[in-house]
């Protein structure tokens, strides 16, 4: 049984941090390294598997943002807003580029926010960053390490993996969530969570891609809306994201798309059902948007309705405008000045509320990350120590959050993971 003392359960963004964040708190307090062990144990034969496939390989890295416009942008929910502010203003995001920047790897953020290794760099190199950070800072990483069980001791936490038995004076459960179990987020660190004695908010997908019970035609896969409205309705509940939807073969995915799944998700589960609509013209009310048409009309009666809608502002693609027509019940070959007024009604109805069809599911296994997991209330913000167990931390995905896309989660588990980390070490000094 080997003694150390500290443990961290999870070789991703928030654990490394942690272990970095540990080290250099027990440093600045004098403390040498060999009086100090820090060892993460990671599943995988590599540190950092999701952040290795994030942003198709790129690694958004980061949302280039002042922290409480961070959190007014990147989560929408108030009680995860307050829950995460206290990390997010310890260790910002400019805080992360410059880590990033001293192992050689630059960073720089494109108009949206969106924070990306500069060309010629790619998810990789940040996780080898990572690793170099926990190198510089003796830590040990043990991979290829899957932990079974873990007890509470008197003084300690007993953690068995495989045939070894680790015992830590201090904890921090960074397993991730539940989202691409391939990564090796299996939802490991919550079935632990639960047995030390937190309660867990069941998991549900975000950032996942719509799946419809009537798939999309084959001759529309691969096409976007951009700039829409996507609304999901379901028993006298509405919710909506301003964005890019993807058509697919089995339903839709998109910035849109991923960042209303989660709604979706507990739209579904509560109601029993949901439909998604998109807004094609989300600029213009109902009435503008007739009001353009009847100029139009005025000026160029000739003019073919599916012309008009091919070359107006904010156009829907070509190859939707037929379904469109279709789905109003106005003739592909009538002009503007034949559109009769129930017809042109229809229209604008369908621009303004296109059915996009009923949802099928929103699969939790392909969410670029989960929500739910350890519940917020029992876990202390200020240091991301729980509240119900002496010495055990958590970080990143398998608490109770989940943002936006853009960044806002890796800089969450960056932030957490940090807090976490520096909180635990400063258990040691005393």
């Amino acid at each position: 049984m080997k003694r150390i003392d500290m443990l961290v359960v999870g070789g991703g963004a928030a654990g490394m941090l942690a272990a970095v964040a540990a080290r250099e708190a027990a440093r600045k307090r004098q403390i040498p390294d060999k009086d100090f062990s820090i060892v993460i144990l990671e599943r995988n034969a590599l540190p950092g598997a999701k952040i290795r496939i994030s942003g198709g390989g790129r690694c958004n890295v980061t949302h280039a943002a002042e922290p409480d416009e961070l959190l007014a942008r990147g989560f929408l929910n108030r009680s995860e807003q307050r829950f995460l502010r206290h990390a997010l203003h310890t260790f910002r995001s400019d805080d992360l580029l410059a880590l990033l920047d001293r192992q050689g790897v630059r960073c720089e953020a494109r108009p949206d926010g969106k924070v990306f290794p500069v060309a010629g760099f790619s998810a990789s190199d940040v996780v080898h960053a990572l690793e170099r950070m926990t190198e510089e800072r003796a830590v040990t990483m043990e991979t290829s390490c899957t932990v079974g069980a873990i007890e509470r001791l008197e003084d300690a936490f007993a953690v068995t993996a495989g045939e070894r038995t680790f015992t830590a004076a201090v904890l921090i459960l960074a397993t991730g969530g539940v989202s691409y179990p391939s990564t090796g987020s299996r939802g490991d660190g919550l079935l632990f969570a639960r047995r030390l004695g937190h309660t867990i908010v069941k998991p549900s997908p975000a950032l996942a891609p719509v799946l419809t019970m009537e798939k999309p035609s084959p001759m529309l896969a691969g096409v976007s809306l951009r700039s829409v409205a996507l609304i999901a309705s379901a028993g006298g509940k509405q919710v909506s994201r301003r964005g890019d939807v993807l058509f697919t073969h089995r339903g839709f995915s998109g910035p849109a798309v991923l960042s209303l799944s989660r709604a979706v998700a507990e739209l579904f589960r509560t109601e029993g059902s949901c439909r998604l609509f998109a807004d094609m013209f989300p600029d213009l009310t109902p009435d503008a948007l007739q009001e353009t048409l009847l100029l139009e009309t005025k000026r160029n009666g000739a003019k073919l309705v599916r012309k008009f809608l091919q070359h107006s502002q904010g156009a829907p693609p070509s190859a939707l405008i037929a379904v469109i027509m279709h789905q109003a019940g106005v003739p592909a070959d009538v002009q503007l000045s034949g559109l009769a007024r129930a017809s042109r009604l229809s229209l604008l109805q369908t621009l303004k509320r296109f059915p996009l069809g009923s949802v099928k599911a929103v699969p939790l296994e392909e969410g670029e990350v989960s929500a739910g997991g350890v519940s917020l209330t029992e876990v202390n913000p200020k240091t991301m120590q729980s509240r119900l167990v002496p010495a055990l931390f958590f970080a990143g995905e398998l608490l109770d959050y989940a943002g936006e896309i853009g960044g806002f989660n890796l800089q969450a588990a960056f932030s957490v993971g940090y807090l976490a980390g520096r909180s635990a070490a400063g258990l040691r000094s005393r």
